[in-house]
Protein backbone atom coordinates (compact mmCIF):
# COMPACT_ATOMS: atom_id res chain seq x y z
CA UNK A 1 0.00 0.00 0.00
CA UNK A 2 1.51 3.37 -0.95
CA UNK A 3 2.26 5.90 1.77
CA UNK A 4 -0.40 8.53 2.34
CA UNK A 5 0.08 12.19 3.03
CA UNK A 6 -1.74 12.99 6.32
CA UNK A 7 -3.24 16.26 5.07
CA UNK A 8 -4.18 18.02 1.84
CA UNK A 9 -1.02 18.25 -0.35
CA UNK A 10 0.00 21.87 -0.79
CA UNK A 11 3.25 23.19 -2.22
CA UNK A 12 3.20 25.93 0.45
CA UNK A 13 3.62 23.24 3.15
CA UNK A 14 7.37 22.97 3.96
CA UNK A 15 7.20 19.24 4.77
CA UNK A 16 5.44 18.52 1.49
CA UNK A 17 7.99 20.63 -0.46
CA UNK A 18 10.86 18.71 1.15
CA UNK A 19 9.29 15.36 0.28
CA UNK A 20 8.43 16.50 -3.26
CA UNK A 21 11.96 17.77 -3.90
CA UNK A 22 13.49 14.52 -2.65
CA UNK A 23 11.14 12.42 -4.78
CA UNK A 24 12.04 14.54 -7.84
CA UNK A 25 15.72 14.02 -7.06
CA UNK A 26 15.17 10.24 -6.83
CA UNK A 27 13.43 10.30 -10.22
CA UNK A 28 16.34 12.25 -11.71
CA UNK A 29 18.81 9.69 -10.33
CA UNK A 30 16.75 6.85 -11.83
CA UNK A 31 16.60 8.54 -15.25
CA UNK A 32 20.35 9.23 -15.08
CA UNK A 33 21.07 5.58 -14.27
CA UNK A 34 18.79 4.24 -17.00
CA UNK A 35 20.02 6.47 -19.82
CA UNK A 36 23.69 6.28 -18.93
CA UNK A 37 23.70 2.53 -18.42
CA UNK A 38 22.04 2.16 -21.82
CA UNK A 39 24.55 4.50 -23.45
CA UNK A 40 27.49 2.63 -21.93
CA UNK A 41 25.98 -0.73 -22.86
CA UNK A 42 25.70 0.28 -26.52
CA UNK A 43 29.19 1.80 -26.33
CA UNK A 44 30.50 -1.63 -25.29
CA UNK A 45 28.68 -3.28 -28.19
CA UNK A 46 30.34 -0.92 -30.67
CA UNK A 47 33.97 -1.52 -31.58
CA UNK A 48 34.61 2.17 -32.05
CA UNK A 49 34.97 4.64 -29.21
CA UNK A 50 32.04 6.87 -28.38
CA UNK A 51 33.68 9.89 -26.77
CA UNK A 52 30.35 11.62 -26.24
CA UNK A 53 29.35 9.07 -23.59
CA UNK A 54 32.14 10.37 -21.34
CA UNK A 55 30.89 13.93 -21.75
CA UNK A 56 27.27 12.92 -21.26
CA UNK A 57 27.95 10.98 -18.07
CA UNK A 58 30.40 13.51 -16.63
CA UNK A 59 28.28 16.56 -17.34
CA UNK A 60 25.06 14.99 -16.19
CA UNK A 61 26.73 13.64 -13.04
CA UNK A 62 27.99 17.13 -12.16
CA UNK A 63 24.47 18.52 -12.55
CA UNK A 64 23.06 15.68 -10.47
CA UNK A 65 25.60 16.29 -7.68
CA UNK A 66 24.77 20.01 -7.71
CA UNK A 67 21.07 19.16 -7.51
CA UNK A 68 21.72 16.83 -4.57
CA UNK A 69 23.81 19.44 -2.74
CA UNK A 70 21.00 21.94 -3.13
CA UNK A 71 18.24 19.54 -2.05
CA UNK A 72 20.04 17.98 0.91
CA UNK A 73 22.20 20.86 2.06
CA UNK A 74 21.16 24.30 0.90
CA UNK A 75 17.37 24.30 0.53
CA UNK A 76 15.52 25.99 3.37
CA UNK A 77 12.08 24.55 3.92
CA UNK A 78 10.25 27.16 5.95
CA UNK A 79 6.83 28.67 5.55
CA UNK A 80 6.82 31.12 2.66
CA UNK A 81 5.22 33.78 4.85
CA UNK A 82 8.06 33.57 7.39
CA UNK A 83 11.05 33.43 5.05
Amino acid sequence: MPPRWPRQPDRADPDYRRLDDRMNFAIHVAIFAAINSGAWFFRLLQHETWVWTLWLTGGWLMLLVAHGIYIFGLAKYTDRGQA
